[in-house]
């Protein structure tokens, strides 16, 4: 279970047991521990942020749940759906995740499914949920990606760059795997890209563009757009260099689907830009928490029986259930 993750260029060597701590028979991996951490970290940003984009935190978790749900389900339906010759002759094996095999961008489609299903559940809109959410999985995104560390995966070709890295368990993947089927030709002597650093680099200054853009933004709905764009234009580029790529043909899966998201992202922003530079922008083309009942909203004061602004009473029965 431990690895030597060193960076020869750079002198630096780091022993990475994968097992972060035990409760009684059952290991728990860094790998799960990581991404709970990006989970976690993304709901506290979601919290904070959602009477920005006129969401009622009350609500948060309850359409975070389904997105949640419907997103592990997502993630593990598109991995086995790409790699169906290891699980055909054994289906059980499908529901065994803690044997590894997640598919990012299978997650972010089940994901928002289960978003729009908990918004029109809950009565949120689902635009500005779709934006806050973008900001979200930029962290989790970002600091899930060190998990791949831990385990010694998702990197990429050989460099010679000064920060390239290597393992004996990267070593040994290339030794077992054919230039074919990394999609490279590969030298175990040479270090690899450290492609999970890349991404977690790139979601990071995302992140900070999109806290800037988010105070400026004209519509709801751009920021959903700028993640989409700033992540796929990233996996355009990272995932080309990955030895791991789920394969459709000689062409990389997540390369492709990041250029469409890169491509839809740009072409939807300038498009909703035009139509509300003409004034014929339709009404949920705007900014909700900007409006009165957004405002209502987010500060919890919205009856969402009775489609209006809650009475005294009403407002006090909240501030008690609160407390």
């Amino acid at each position: 279970m431990t690895d030597l993750i060193s960076f020869p260029g750079l002198g630096l060597e780091f022993e990475v047991n994968r097992v972060a701590f035990s409760l009684g028979s059952m290991e728990i991996y860094w790998y799960a521990v990581i991404i709970a951490t990006g989970f976690m970290l993304a709901m506290i940003f979601a919290f904070k942020n959602a009477k920005r984009f006129g969401i009622d935190g009350d609500r948060i978790v309850d359409v975070i749940f389904f997105a949640m749900v419907l997103g592990i389900i997502g993630a593990r339906a598109y991995y086995v759906a790409f790699q169906w010759d290891m699980y055909k002759d054994n289906l059980m094996e499908i529901f065994n995740i803690r044997g590894g095999g997640l598919g990012f961008y299978g997650g972010i489609i089940g994901g928002v499914i289960g978003l729009v299903i908990g918004c029109r559940l809950r009565g949120q809109k689902i635009l500005p949920f779709l934006d806050l959410a973008g900001g979200a999985v930029l962290i989790g995104q970002g600091i899930g990606r060190w998990g791949n560390f831990v385990n010694s995966e998702a990197f990429g070709s050989n460099t010679t760059l000064p920060w390239g890295m290597t393992s004996p368990k990267i070593v040994s993947y290339i030794e077992r795997h054919s230039d074919e089927v990394m999609g490279a030709v590969m030298d175990p002597n040479i270090p690899v890209h450290p492609t999970f650093l890349y991404e977690s680099l790139w979601c990071a200054l995302g992140l900070l563009v999109f806290c800037y853009v988010m105070k400026k933004r004209k519509f709801d709905g751009e920021m959903f757009l700028f993640y989409l764009g700033w992540n796929g234009f990233g996996r355009m580029l990272i995932e080309g260099l990955r030895t791991d790529s789920l394969m459709i043909g000689p062409f990389r899966i997540s390369q492709l689907l990041g250029a469409v998201m890169f491509v839809f992202a740009v072409c939807a922003y300038f498009y909703a830009m035009k139509l509300i530079k003409s004034g014929k922008a339709p009404e949920w083309l705007s900014v909700f928490a900007e409006t009165e009942k957004g405002k209502l909203v987010a500060e919890g004061k919205w009856d969402y029986k009775n489609g209006c602004e809650k009475t005294s009473g009403e407002k006090a029965e909240t501030e008690e259930e609160k407390a």
